[in-house]
């Protein structure tokens, strides 16, 4: 919107000397005081006052005191932030999932969509843990339940079960005005904390779960957020510092740049399926100490970006070494539906404790993560999500409460997502058939797509790709001749970036290097979701395939 500067000889009413610094009118300093705005609609109502030929008052609009200002002054108003004035914990943070890559990945698709030609027709975006951009279908109960809180005028309509609308209706009444457009309380919807806090008794058999240690929030990210803003404090060598497994999620790094925490690296054991290795907890932990304290440590289990699920006995050994070093457990399980390998078996971190015993139950910190984004629903715009909280100072909760009171309440549609997922249809109701047929579909989409990945990217010389045993990706390790090496270098940029770069550009395939998750010296990989239908992946795993094949040969000369 345009504003007309009205500047009057008299009435004085604001002394214009007070707005100098905002170089509104500095043109006019030497001439009058009090200014008023008027919208530059072209209709001057009759309470506005007289004309202003008739005031003989100067007419100024933003744009000509700007050009007056920069002739008084010589220069235009310098900008208050800028790259020297930006938050320095702001510039240090990076997140590969959504980094360079992809960007260029975006800059490609507009080309192809203007009608450019490449040496392929699509770019098909392997780099984020997107279900539904990758083409799968929603689950249609939680669909049917969040219609139904969103829209109420619904519950009327016959093609909605009764097992959706029950759901709503409880949902609703736990909403101010019954609505879905009311805040809630700041932990969240009452009924929905009850819920989540059944489905937790009941996925670990009978461990109780107190509800009002159940806290809703805008994804797990965000309560992952706010437990490290809780946990980051002192300075120096006293600065608190955050045990993280390498590769990593990228939030975790990120998380810890922007609050100036110490990132300490533990790193999984690639040759023994991205394993914990309690040895290694120790050597990290004691090399960490020499320049900060470590008062935390973060699991991803199932492993993003690795893919591995934790045995019992790793688990043990962890909440055994936090025991014993005082240290605050946060463990990611937003997987926890996502296992594929029969093998393998999701346990949680809390269950587990429980079965160390009561010394263990009682005193170590734990806080679990879920969320609406992945398992079987994949509902990531939702940004539904909670956290147990166990055995937290209750003042420190109090604390906690108040900063989540800050936000003041994670989006209400997302909370009514994340009760489906706790609270789906049962057995002996009538959408559950449809519902185990659509569940069971998409979890066995999965495991065929991760044993295919697996098979496909192994028989590729020069890559080596673990089992994908859960979760929603393969971490593929990658050889790179020393030749692309040197070249990655002198063009100064990681050796797997340069690889995924080239791989984008001659085949439209977009994944994210592995450095942006950690890895360890000298060794080079990529992560890729197994999102993809099972037509396109097969299709995306042959470009890759031909890709890097085509890359030995062009750097190793080889046949």
């Amino acid at each position: 919107m345009m504003y007309e500067v009205i500047i009057h000889r008299s009435s004085p009413v604001m002394p214009l000397h007070s707005l100098a610094a905002r170089s509104l009118i500095a043109g006019a300093l030497d001439q009058c005081s009090p200014l008023t705005l008027t919208s530059l609609t072209g209709v001057r109502h009759k309470s506005q006052g007289p004309s202003v030929e008739k005031c003989g008052q100067m007419r100024f609009i933003t744009a000509e005191a700007k050009a007056s200002a920069g002739r008084l002054e010589g220069k235009l108003r310098e900008k208050t932030l800028t790259l020297d004035t930006l938050n320095p914990q702001v510039k240090a943070v990076e997140y590969a999932v959504r980094g360079p890559i992809v960007i260029k990945a975006g800059e490609i698709e507009r080309y192809l969509e203007e009608g450019g030609t490449k040496p392929f027709s699509e770019v098909i975006k392997a780099n984020i843990g997107d279900a539904h951009a990758m083409g799968q279908k929603p689950i249609t109960f939680l669909r049917q339940v969040v219609a139904l809180c969103t829209f109420p005028e619904l519950m009327d309509s016959p093609s909605f079960p009764e097992d959706a609308k029950r759901r709503a209706r409880r949902i609703l009444q736990g909403c101010g005005g019954h609505s879905l457009g009311s805040y809630s309380a700041s932990p969240g919807v009452e009924c929905i904390r009850k819920d989540i806090a059944a489905y937790i008794e009941q996925r670990d058999e009978g461990v109780p779960s107190d509800w009002e240690n159940v806290y809703l929030t805008t994804g797990a990210s965000d309560g992952i957020m706010t437990i490290l803003r809780l946990l980051v404090s002192g300075k120096d060598s006293s600065r608190t510092g955050v045990m993280i497994p390498i590769p990593q999620y990228p939030l975790y790094s990120a998380a810890i740049s922007e609050m100036d925490a110490v990132q300490v690296n533990y790193y999984l054991d690639e040759d023994n399926c991205w394993a914990l290795d309690i040895n290694e907890l120790h050597r990290s932990y004691q090399a960490a100490k020499q320049h900060c304290q470590p008062r935390v440590i973060c699991i991803i289990n199932p492993g993003n970006p690795t893919g591995q699920v934790q045995s019992k006995k790793c688990i043990e050994e962890v909440l055994h070494f936090a025991y014993e070093e005082n240290l605050f457990v946060m463990s990611d399980e937003v997987y926890q539906d996502n296992v594929y390998a029969p093998d393998c078996q999701f346990h949680s971190f809390k269950k587990v404790l429980y079965e160390m015993g009561p010394e263990y139950f009682n005193s170590v910190e734990l806080v679990s993560f879920h969320s609406t984004s992945k398992g079987y629903t994949g509902e990531c715009g939702f940004r539904g999500g909670y956290m147990e909280v166990i055995n937290m100072d209750p003042e420190v909760k109090a604390q906690m409460v108040k900063l989540l009171s800050v936000r003041l309440c994670p989006p209400l549609a997302g909370q009514a997502a994340m009760d489906v997922i706790v609270n789906p249809p049962q057995p002996e109701e009538h959408t559950f058939k449809q519902f185990h047929q659509e569940k069971s579909s998409v979890l066995g989409a999965l495991a065929e797509k991760a044993k295919l990945t697996e098979k496909i990217l192994n028989a590729v010389p020069g890559i080596k790709c673990n089992p994908v045993q859960g979760a929603m990706y393969a971490f593929p390790r990658i050889f790179i001749p020393p030749k692309a090496v040197e070249e990655a270098k002198a063009l100064g940029m990681q050796p797997d970036m340069l690889y995924c770069l080239r791989l984008l550009e001659e085949t439209g395939i977009c994944v994210v290097p592995g450095s942006g998750f950690g890895q360890k010296d000298g060794t080079y990989h990529f992560r890729m979701t197994i999102l993809p239908s099972i037509e396109k992946l097969k299709v995306l795993l042959g470009k890759v395939r031909d890709f890097h094949i085509g890359f030995l040969k062009e750097y190793s000369g080889l046949e």
